[in-house]
């Protein structure tokens, strides 16, 4: 009996593995498959659209609309992200800044333009060698060690998912208020039907909508990153075509801009920050917020067909458009202010403002059903492509024997549900603590990257040796780089305290801590990078700029090939064995 069962339990442990083509050198073992070797030509997919498409779901969003309103006088910075409910505002009102309009454009394009910077800066490892963050961090933290980043992503993709998904609920719930104008109030107050717990974070109309946009995404699970083109095409037509309309309908109802365009310096009285600090402290926030983001460059640029294509693309849409969306969205809202005689920074309040105010007549209301699926569709291609394959892709990199990118992405979808997105977002104070954290100890991590393969390694890596434990170069230590840890604590050790006092809003500490704070990001960045850079140079390792002088897998075309220096695919015939074995020997040599 028990040898039946071992043997049931083996024939279901090999149907739960992965199987690549040997063929197309896709091995599959503890550290490969398919989805984590280095991609081959004929999957990198991906022109200037695809990358201006990838960019325009990050910036054609909700988020990106709302970012003013952290920086003048309506919700504090750290919770720009993320759509709130009116009465969390209402709460966290009292942290406004109080910039001017014109200071408040200016760390919007400026900081635009340091995360397109940061994140070609992480993604160009991709560009040239065509691997992602699950691999790149091999040859710097060790194959062992890489597992730690790896976990910090895990986590954050998970978090993220969930937010995405209860964002993108509460588009849905707009629309269907759209269809069904009674929605709304049939189910809230004395109607709603959750139970008295939840009553308190939410309500049975904004779950439901959770729930419909969590199982109308499912099927997307399914799509891999090769083929988004068309998805990319959709939403960058219909939001980006519905943000307009909404921008040119709001100043032709109220005559023009109105005066939120005009809000001049308010910094409240009492502050100890002068405007220079406080656009400091944007700047910071708003590259931090999309940390994670910039850390999985290379996850979405490794499907680049060339260089061009990843540059153009970034630069077209993640600064230009970046930065116009952002001021769509103030010009929407003041001129909103003129209509309602209320600010609407959140387009779903907006939104459903515009049926309260056209008395729910089917123009108004399919006007606002048409502008509000197209914001649910940007919360779903975005989340799809920035946490649900990024996290797909980190899970593989775990498991690699059992978990792909598609795999990975249903578990990190699944994962929403256990996150529960209502309790993070509706309670102001876990919220926060929560989405404070993550950018303080993945900015090291991104410093460490960068210092690695530009200033330590010079760029080369040697791809065979990420694969495998035997007679590798990245196994240093029982598989860890000691030099990464004390880099990566010294990153983020220096900024805990001003987090700390930041969440806290303690009036009462030291005006330093809160400076660090303001600089957190650079701070990880450049502190991190430059002791592991240093701590290389004290303790180096060794066989630093070798690469394989065979294609091993295929990887490269002949034109790449020839530039790096690598004998290509296509001349590898029945001598390839003996060549790749020659090259082997004169890379030990040096």
């Amino acid at each position: 009996m028990a040898s039946g069962f071992r043997y049931r339990l083996n024939a279901i442990q090999e149907k739960a593995r992965l199987h690549g083509d040997a063929d197309q050198h896709e091995q599959t073992d503890r550290w490969s498959n398919r989805d984590l070797i280095p991609l081959p030509p004929h999957r990198r997919t991906w022109g200037w659209f695809h990358f201006f498409g990838f960019w325009t779901i990050a910036s054609l969003n909700i988020t990106n609309w709302q970012i003013p309103s952290t920086f003048l006088s309506t919700i504090p910075r750290f919770v720009k992200y993320v759509v709130l409910p009116a009465r969390v505002v209402n709460l966290l009102s009292k942290a406004a800044q109080g910039l001017s309009v014109s200071q408040s454009m200016a760390v919007i394009v400026v900081a635009n333009l340091l995360i397109v910077g940061f994140s070609t800066l992480v993604a160009w490892c991709g560009l040239k060698w065509h691997i992602g963050f699950t691999i790149q961090n091999r040859f710097t933290w060790g194959l062992r060690g890489s597992y730690l980043p790896l976990a910090l992503r895990v986590l954050l993709n998970f978090l993220w998912n969930a937010m995405q998904c209860w964002n993108g609920g509460r588009q849905v719930a707009v629309c269907l208020t759209a269809i069904w104008p009674r929605y709304a109030t049939t189910m809230s107050g004395d109607n709603d039907f959750l139970p008295a717990g939840l009553r308190l974070v939410t309500t049975g109309g904004e779950f439901v909508g959770f729930v419909v946009f969590w199982f109308v995404s499912v099927p997307f699970l399914w799509l891999p990153p090769e083929r988004f083109r068309i998805p990319f095409l959709v939403t960058s037509v219909w939001c980006g075509a519905g943000m307009l309309v909404m921008m040119v309908w709001s100043l032709a109802a109220a005559g023009g801009v109105g005066p939120l365009l005009h809000t001049g310096v308010a910094i409240p009285a009492g502050s100890r920050w002068s405007a220079s600090w406080l656009m400091m402290g944007g700047v910071n926030q708003a590259i931090a917020g999309i940390t994670a983001g910039i850390s999985n460059g290379s996850d979405f640029s490794r499907y680049a067909k060339g260089w061009r294509s990843y540059v153009v693309g970034s630069v077209s849409c993640g600064w230009v458009v970046g930065t116009l969306v952002s001021f769509v969205g103030l010009v929407t809202t003041s001129a909103a202010q003129v209509i309602y005689g209320q600010v609407y920074w959140n387009p779903p309040d907006l939104l459903l403002a515009m049926i309260d105010n056209g008395e729910g007549t089917r123009a108004a209301r399919v006007g606002v059903f048409f502008l509000a699926f197209g914001f649910a569709l940007a919360s779903l291609f975005e989340n799809m492509c920035g946490n649900v394959i990024a996290g797909g892709i980190d899970l593989a990199g775990l498991v690699p024997h059992y978990i792909n990118i598609r795999r990975g992405a249903i578990i990190t979808f699944v994962a929403a549900w256990i996150i529960q997105p209502w309790q993070l977002i509706n309670r102001a104070s876990t919220f926060v603590q929560v989405l404070s954290s993550f950018s303080v100890f993945l900015s090291p991590v991104i410093g460490l990257m960068a210092a690695d393969f530009y200033l330590v390694r010079g760029r080369q890596v040697r791809l065979s040796h990420l694969y495998r434990t035997n007679d590798t170069i990245y196994w240093y230590w029982h598989g860890i780089n000691w030099r990464a840890f004390p880099s990566w604590v010294c990153g983020w050790a220096p900024t805990i305290g001003g987090l700390v006092v930041t969440v806290r809003q303690d009036p009462g500490a030291h005006r330093g801590l809160y400076q660090v704070n303001y600089m957190s990001f650079f701070i990880g960045f450049f502190t991190g990078g430059i002791i592991f850079y240093a701590l290389n140079k004290l303790f180096p390792v060794g066989n630093l700029g070798e690469y394989d002088e065979v294609d091993i897998y295929g990887t490269f075309t002949p034109k790449e090939a020839e530039k790096l220096g690598v004998v290509p695919i296509e001349y590898q015939t029945e001598g390839f064995e003996s060549l790749e074995t020659s090259a082997l020997e004169r890379s030990e040599k040096q």
